[in-house]
């Protein structure tokens, strides 16, 4: 694997396995309890994030099928990536998410099954990671649904910014 793109997926792993971690004790009940009306519970912000990814999984599994008459990344691309990373992390900021993504995320997962699910979903983006050769590291492969077109390092980094997004959330409503 390329040391850029395992620099990034360690990342993510990293922030997944402490987060899981630090909820390891929590209660079920607290897990699901939306304290605000509208809002979402811990469990469905850890929800969210992880059908996130495995829509984010599919799309570059697909996309990868013809990886060779993709267009290279360029510095639009990095000038997209900065704002879209700064607007994560400005909490006034708040963003919708998808029909799609909302479409296909379930309501409620206990949070052994959920970990699992997202331990099984990162064995397989470390594979298919893995199967990244050189000469397609910069290949417009992901389509973020606001900013548009990015490349695989590009697409790791706004997946722990989507993370880091969340967090405050779950500490707030711990």
């Amino acid at each position: 694997m390329n040391s850029i793109i395992k620099y990034h997926f360690d990342q993510l792993e990293k922030d997944r396995v402490s987060l899981l971690s630090s909820l390891g004790g929590v209660s079920d009940k607290t897990l699901s309890t939306n304290l605000t009306e509208g809002k979402w519970s811990i469990n469905q912000i850890l929800i969210h994030l992880l059908t996130s990814e495995q829509l984010t999984l599919a799309y570059l599994k697909k996309k990868s099928l013809g990886v060779k008459a993709l267009k290279n990344s360029g510095g639009w691309e990095w000038f997209k990536m900065y704002i879209l990373k700064w607007s994560q992390r400005l909490p006034f900021l708040k963003y919708n998410a998808p029909k799609h993504l909302l479409a296909h995320t379930p309501e409620t997962v206990p949070l052994e099954e959920l970990g699992r699910r997202w331990t099984l979903l990162r064995h397989d983006l470390h594979q298919f990671l893995e199967t990244i050769d050189e000469s397609n590291l910069h290949k417009l492969i992901y389509k973020h649904p606001v900013a548009g077109r990015f490349d695989i390092i590009q697409c790791l980094m706004f997946m722990r910014e989507h993370y880091h997004h969340h967090l405050p959330q779950i500490k707030r409503l711990l």
